[in-house]
């Protein structure tokens, strides 16, 4: 039986930030064993726990955070220098500005999250590095982003640029139109460019994520599994690297051994390249 976390806070909020609906954004921060996170997080990332079957869902994000360091080892390997990661979520160890340094030294890299706290998280911790920023934007406004200053004067989209989307589009509604806004994006960058893509699906335990996705109600985000067609619609105008769409722990794993049993993961993930025109 999963064990119940105490719903005493630790710490006030700060001024601004609601204490009383869960976030999203603290939910996985709590998941991945962080501290920035509140009471009414942990409640709601405890219901999503009770829920969930093996894997289970610490281990689910835990395997997709590992994918998205793979991913952009591969990538900084590959020589992209440029990321532009959306819907980033509070900062944790190895992020992606981590990883593609230790390949990559001079790599520029943005943040960019619809939340003020987790913006807030980051430009504190990122103040003092003038290749990475962290500014404020929302995947549903696509062109806000593309057209923010600080993303502008980081990134030249004239060379290939990595967008990475990963645990971002699963929030998103239909009515959202994130496969429009994918394209948008799509369209601004340059041949040669990447795209990087985790969503939930739908297929595996469908009645689990069903009943996960209702906890997600009470959140600040919705959760929203897509099909497995309805995922390969994001890559659009895109080469599908191999191994293609695949279960996140079964994506180029560094050991063989860790994608054993990666069919009962619930989320999908994969790299898309933008040929040459």
């Amino acid at each position: 039986m999963t064990s119940r976390v105490p719903i005493t806070r630790s710490k006030p909020a700060p001024d601004g930030v609601d204490a009383n609906t869960p976030n999203a954004a603290r939910m996985y921060d709590y998941w991945l064993g962080g501290k920035d996170n509140f009471a009414v997080d942990r409640e709601a990332a405890e219901k999503v726990m009770a829920i969930s079957s093996t894997p289970g869902v610490v281990r689910d994000v835990r395997a997709h955070r590992a994918f998205l360091g793979r991913a952009v080892r591969f990538l900084a390997r590959q020589g992209v220098d440029q990321y532009l990661d959306i819907g980033t979520g509070l900062p944790t160890q190895d992020n992606v500005h981590q990883v593609a340094h230790r390949v990559v030294p001079d790599a520029r890299v943005v943040y960019v999250d619809y939340d003020p706290v987790v913006c807030a998280h980051g430009r504190a911790l990122l103040a003092v590095d003038e290749r990475v920023r962290f500014v404020r934007g929302d995947l549903r406004r696509p062109r806000e982003i593309l057209d923010h200053p600080e993303v502008t004067r980081t990134l030249d989209f004239s060379r290939p640029v990595a967008v990475l989307l990963t645990g971002v589009l699963h929030h998103l509604t239909d009515e959202d139109r994130p496969h429009e806004a994918v394209a948008l994006i799509a369209d601004a960058l340059a041949p040669g460019s990447h795209i990087v893509v985790s969503q939930v699906s739908s297929e595996p335990g469908p009645d689990r994520i069903a009943r996960a996705a209702d906890v997600f109600e009470e959140a600040t985000a919705r959760l929203v599994p897509r099909s497995r067609a309805e995922i390969l619609r994001f890559f659009d105008g895109f080469e599908l690297l191999e191994p293609g769409l695949v279960n996140v722990p079964a994506w180029r794993p560094v050991d063989p051994r860790d994608a054993v049993d990666a069919h009962i993961y619930a989320t999908l993930a994969g790299i898309g390249r933008k040929p040459a025109a």
